[in-house]
């Protein structure tokens, strides 16, 4: 799952608006409340029932896209939630019961055919979209389909596509079968039930339900690469408007019947996102209260953090999560002179991890060192370190020396460094991984892109990073759900590599490919983590991932909301599907 500096600054009535907006006020202090410090990671802080008022979100960047089909950051896939519901979910519950899938849409999991490769699901009945239709399992196949379009929806994962035998069918938009009945590995012989023909097993098939891309989408309302402004919703809440760059409200969604979904609440009346805040600026408005959740959940920067750590009580409004997310960066194999594995290897040994933890807030709200692919909670998990960098993590220049010797550049040679521009945290990294690679000669042009455009124009165009000498790539990701398969094929898997959109940014290796087949119908957990640790061990080997963070965030829940808590399903993001307000 994809996917902190300084951040682009917006115009003083864009500030003003996001903090005089909604029911909670701008005069309501953020350090109040009767939480603790790290409560919400194991506890739900200010429950309450209270509905009313205005949630009031920022964010420093757009989405990738609001479209269901079309989205791949990690919160966006919380978000979506309030608007749209996919076949399966996440418990919405704090601590490890969150990493328990729980029927949505359908009314059970998934039933699968003794080989996997056959999964029925049944609808509930009587859930409704905003206009009052009935949803239909043809809206859910529908979706799915719009997903496989990858020129008109780059952005999303490619699950369905490499699990669905998709030979001859490309788009809904583009299709050719007589009546139009789309794609043939997927029945659904009733208005209320949907199967799914695998062409290869696969045990987790939940997850693959889970994902955004089940969201029905009725094809008369479809509007393409438009229907971002005002996707049909399913959920509690509905776009009132959404001018992407700048604001998305939602107001409630009259046509939602909670007796259907047991797994959201319906407390505020409006939600509303100003899009483009200043990151320190949120910072400040969240401890002041005058803001009531940043969207992002990539924590607080460094001059809120030490803030609110000096401070007990501010502290006690916060959580050092833990997420399933690491930060590493991705060396492009098909730009010289990284077609030459000494010279990805001198990066992996020069690389000043010490200093690109600090840049992004130390230990507690940073993260710890990373030194493999791999996350802590994955099962099969190892902890290897074959580069090390040096016993104080600065980076070991002799090692990085010797692999320039070995590649042909004893002197050194020039690339260049892609970051977001929007993710102050991460452009503070690139500055200390160019600052480290100097000491051995390589020499580095650091490249700001929008984060909404990120993946489908620049770092995940192959096209582009060739052609623009893009060697080194900042990157973060996390799990698409926690295990192996949703945490590694997505970045990994060269048979996921398309023309844009991107995560796997340049890892292809047959032997890495089928290792994750043979992973994907390995029935037994701990026999299945080894082949996650064999993986891991390849890629290393291989130089192609610079891991240097497993994150931490340090979070802030001011006093004026109720109901949070760290949603571990999630990926360490609080749980928007529950929140309310003062």
């Amino acid at each position: 799952m994809r996917r902190r500096t300084p951040l682009v600054a917006v115009g003083a009535a864009l500030a003003l608006a996001l903090a005089a907006c909604g029911g909670t006020g701008g005069s309501n202090s953020g350090s109040g409340g009767n939480g603790k410090f790290n409560e919400g990671n194991t506890s739900v802080v200010n429950a309450s029932t209270k509905t009313g008022g205005t949630l009031r979100i920022g964010t420093a960047s757009d989405w990738d896209s609001t479209d269901p089909a079309d989205t791949y950051y990690g919160w966006s896939w919380d978000f979506i939630r309030l608007y749209g519901r996919a076949l399966t979910m996440f418990k919405t519950v704090p601590g490890k019961d969150g990493l328990q899938l729980v029927p949505d849409l359908a009314q059970n999991l998934g039933q699968h055919s003794a080989d996997f490769k056959t999964w029925t699901y049944k609808l509930k009945p009587g859930v409704k979209y905003e206009d009052g239709t009935p949803v239909r399992a043809q809206d859910v196949k529908y979706d799915v389909e719009r997903t496989l379009d990858k020129n008109t929806f780059p952005d999303g994962p490619t699950y369905f596509g490499d699990f669905l035998d998709t030979k001859g069918y490309s788009s809904p938009y583009k299709d050719k079968t007589p009546g139009k009945l789309g794609l043939k590995a997927i029945d659904t012989p009733d208005d209320n039930t949907i199967v799914f023909h695998l062409k290869k097993a696969f045990a987790g098939f939940d997850y693959f339900a889970m994902l955004p891309a089940t969201i029905p989408v009725p094809q008369a309302k479809d509007t393409g690469t438009n229907y971002k402004l005002h996707p049909v919703s399913t959920g509690p809440y509905k776009f009132e408007n959404y001018t992407p760059g700048k604001q998305l409200n939602l107001v409630r969604n009259t046509n939602w019947d909670p007796s259907t979904d047991p797994n959201r609440k319906q407390l505020p009346d409006r939600i509303q996102v100003q899009i483009g805040v200043n990151a320190d600026d949120l910072d400040n408005r969240l401890i002041a209260g005058s803001a009531d959740m940043d969207i992002q959940g990539l924590g607080l920067g460094a001059a809120a953090a030490a803030k609110v750590q000096s401070n007990p009580n501010l502290k006690k409004n916060a959580d050092s999560a833990a997420t399933a997310r690491l930060d590493y960066v991705a060396i492009s194999s098909s730009v010289p002179p990284f077609d030459n594995v000494h010279c990805r290897k001198a990066v992996e040994y020069a690389t000043d991890k010490q200093a690109m933890q600090t840049a992004y807030g130390g230990p507690l709200s940073g993260g710890d060192i990373a030194t493999h692919l791999m996350m802590p909670l994955i099962p099969g998990n190892q902890d290897i370190n074959p580069y090390p960098s040096g016993a104080d993590n600065h980076g070991d220049v002799a090692k990085a020396k010797q692999e320039l010797q070995a590649c042909g550049k004893p002197n050194g040679f020039s690339t260049v460094i892609s970051a977001r521009t929007e993710r102050t945290k991460e452009l503070n990294a690139a500055l200390a991984l160019q600052q480290g690679l100097q000491k051995v000669g390589i020499k580095t042009e650091i490249k700001k892109f929008p984060s909404g455009d990120y993946f489908k124009l620049y770092a995940g165009k192959p096209e582009y990073v060739k052609d623009n000498g893009i060697g080194l790539i900042m990157m973060s990701w996390g799990a698409d759900w926690p295990e192996g398969f949703g945490y590694l094929s997505q970045i990994v898997d060269s048979r996921v590599i398309r023309s844009a959109g991107n995560t796997n940014l340049g890892v292809k290796d047959p032997a890495v490919d089928q290792l994750l087949d043979k992973a994907a119908v390995t029935a037994d957990i701990t026999a299945r983590g080894a082949l996650w640790a064999q993986i891991d061990a390849k890629v290393m080997d291989d130089a192609y991932i610079v891991p240097f963070l497993d994150e931490k965030h340090l979070l802030y829940r001011p006093a004026t909301v109720k109901n949070a808590y760290v949603n571990q399903g999630l990926n360490g993001f609080y749980d928007y599907a529950q929140l309310g307000v003062k």
